[in-house]
């Protein structure tokens, strides 16, 4: 993990990372090999991210994989990173399969997504600046309470009045840039007055706000697609209001809710493999001349 690392920044510098992905990832791979007690033999194939993300990083990726499965001689299989969050359900819940309507929340993206079979799959809606998780880890740098900020504010949150500080919800279509701004201004406002902030209350008021904007539109797009399966994803899929909001709307609406483990929310490499499964099924393969790409349609072919 880099995280220690970039928390002295308040977040990810794309370049530190990039270079710190260079130091380790030969290593690493040797590692996992050991540690689950297999030869380079035994490698059917070698899966990778290539989209979306910070650029330098997904490079550094894409070009170690592609290297080690020309040497190895085995199939290159090419896996769109919200493809891997979404899989990191069907290893938490082996009964789960396609169609279902997921709900990807991460520190990059915000989405939603018709899941119509394992490698078919339709953008039904995102976010139209910044994304959910950008605004937890923003709000978090500025209280000076860790990065990445989703844990922290879930953890700060808890026994705090949610109902206390007046957030907005974009009326419309996902928009979080003003539900950061208004965040931002309450605290630097608190600050400038020396008015104490009651931490707890706020971080709390914050989560619902979130949860306010998420869930409704889930509900809503699982309708609307005749879904009754609903499914959440990504680093933000770990709040417990957001996850609480969710159990509590499939239970009225009688909607199957399936969420991921909290160890399978972030970024991790099982949710990869997974996904790339089902992808190597379908005989997706990628060839020497794959790039990375930082940003990429979950529905777009490599």
């Amino acid at each position: 993990s880099q995280i220690e690392m970039h928390t002295i920044y308040g977040g990810v510098v794309p370049e530190i990372a990039s270079r710190k992905h260079v130091e380790a990832v030969s290593g690493l791979a040797r590692e996992v090999l050991e540690r689950a007690g297999l030869s380079r033999e035994e490698v059917d194939g070698v899966a990778v991210t290539y989209a979306p993300g910070l650029i330098g990083a997904v490079l550094v990726g894409v070009n170690f994989a592609k290297s080690a499965a020309y040497g190895l001689g085995v199939p290159l299989i090419p896996v769109h990173h919200v493809r891997g969050h979404i899989a990191a359900n069907y290893i938490t819940h082996p009964d789960l399969e396609p169609p279902f309507l997921c709900l990807c929340v991460s520190g990059g993206n915000t989405l939603i997504v018709d899941v119509q079979d394992y490698t078919q799959m339709e953008l039904l809606g995102a976010t139209r600046d910044d994304a959910a998780g950008e605004c937890f880890d923003k709000v978090a740098r500025v209280l000076g309470i860790g990065y990445p900020g989703g844990g922290p504010m879930d953890r700060l949150a808890q026994g705090g009045d949610e109902k206390k500080y007046q957030l907005p919800r974009a009326k419309l279509d996902f928009s979080f840039s003003g539900l950061k701004t208004a965040a931002l201004n309450l605290i630097h406002n608190a600050e400038q007055k020396k008015e104490p902030l009651d931490l707890p209350s706020f971080a709390a008021s914050f989560s619902r706000a979130v949860a306010d904007e998420l869930v409704p539109r889930a509900m809503e797009a699982a309708e609307q697609c005749g879904r009754t399966k609903i499914a959440a994803a990504g680093g933000v899929a770990a709040n417990s209001k957001i996850r609480a909001e969710l159990e509590r709307a499939c239970q009225i609406s009688g909607k199957q809710l399936y969420l991921p483990k909290l160890s399978l929310c972030g970024d991790n490499g099982a949710m990869i493999g997974c996904q790339a499964y089902y992808e190597y099924l379908a005989g997706r393969r990628g060839d020497w001349s794959l790039n990375g790409y930082a940003n990429r349609d979950i529905s777009a072919d490599v």
